[in-house]
């Protein structure tokens, strides 16, 4: 096969692997909002949706069809413009950042070996912290350009978030990395792999403060103050109906699909598990341990909704300074100092 015929033949495989990561995660985010109100409403011991469909499982869809038939309520002093690129800037991050995730080892094809993932940058998991880190954007301009004074609070709350929990967060995961000696997502799933060991054993510290900094940066229930309904009606989103209020939802459960997967990347050993069966089971069975795990993830998630109540904004940023971020630079103190006396 020469050159052409091989970039046609990637370039196709690689559209085919955009087409069904879209479809699985936009079906995945659907479905994590009718799991939620399940999960929450049996902790709460209520029934849930279960009209639309067996067990309320056509919710999902009704909901996005009452979203795009909804009217569309622009606030009449809103910058327009702003107003609407908000929702769309915070949508594309959100899908972006799932581009370099992989979830899975790979397969082959006519002669091809192709890897479960859309592509393998070097560097994923600085893309993956850059993409998300600019989704503050979104929700920032988002308070501003509404021109109420709930939303403007809620974007000035998600910002002062960012920069509290961003630094714990990014701190959390430098003991992974002076471990493995990588920044591919690939490779330190390798690492872990090769070693027999996933990196939760090595770094129990620092997965604990990198998945409560992880739910803070995705405004979740205890951190949830950019929203916060009891103080600022709905924060951020006030202003916003119909589809642009869908896509705000949307991004906040595709961002939680992404903290997940990078948790089971980092320490849990991504899609390494127990392997049987025939070849063709093999190859897949990798992935199902890969989404197994986000599962957990997902799930833990709403199980804190359902348990913790909401911290007070003081709470919430002295959580951040005087707890998170000494912790993670001990963490990164005493990992240097096991490293070096290991080398």
């Amino acid at each position: 096969m020469d050159t052409s015929s091989d970039t046609a033949f990637f370039l196709g495989v690689t559209v085919v692997k955009v087409v069904v990561i879209l479809w699985v995660l936009l079906t995945a985010t659907a479905y994590l909002t009718w799991l939620e109100r399940k999960v929450v409403a049996h902790i709460q011991s209520r029934w849930g949706p279960y009209r639309v469909g067996p067990h309320g499982l056509l919710q999902p869809l009704a909901d996005g069809l009452k979203f795009l038939f909804k009217e569309d309520i622009v606030p009449a002093d809103a910058d327009r413009v702003i107003y609407w690129l908000a929702p769309f800037i915070a949508f594309t991050l959100a899908f972006l950042a799932i581009a370099v995730i992989p979830f899975g080892g790979s397969f082959s094809f006519h002669g091809h070996v192709i890897p479960f993932q859309i592509t393998d940058l070097d560097v994923g998991l600085l893309f993956v912290l850059a993409v998300t880190s600019l989704g503050v954007y979104s929700i920032a301009l988002a308070g501003w350009s509404s021109n109420s004074k709930y939303p403007l609070f809620g974007g000035l709350r998600s910002s002062a978030q960012m920069i509290s929990y961003e630094l714990s967060l990014g701190l959390a995961l430098i003991g992974v990395l002076m471990i493995t000696g990588t920044l591919s997502l690939r490779g330190i799933v390798e690492y872990q792999q090769q070693h027999g060991m996933w990196n939760i054993f090595k770094q129990p510290v620092g997965f604990l403060v990198y998945f409560t900094a992880a739910i803070a940066e995705t405004n979740r229930v205890p951190f949830d103050l950019p929203e916060g309904e009891t103080e600022l009606v709905g924060g951020y989103h006030t202003e916003y109906s119909s589809f642009k209020f869908a896509m705000f939802f949307i991004a906040e459960y595709a961002n939680m699909v992404t903290v997940s997967c990078v948790a089971t990347l980092l320490f849990f050993g991504g899609w390494l598990g127990p392997l049987f069966g025939p070849p063709w089971l093999r190859t897949w069975l990798p992935v199902f341990w890969f989404c197994f795990k986000v599962f957990c993830f997902l799930f833990f998630y709403i199980w804190l909704r359902g348990t913790l109540p909401r911290f007070r904004y003081d709470q919430l940023m002295a959580f951040g300074w005087k707890v998170l971020l000494p912790v993670a630079l001990l963490n990164i103190l005493v990992t240097g100092a096991v490293v070096a006396a290991s080398s």
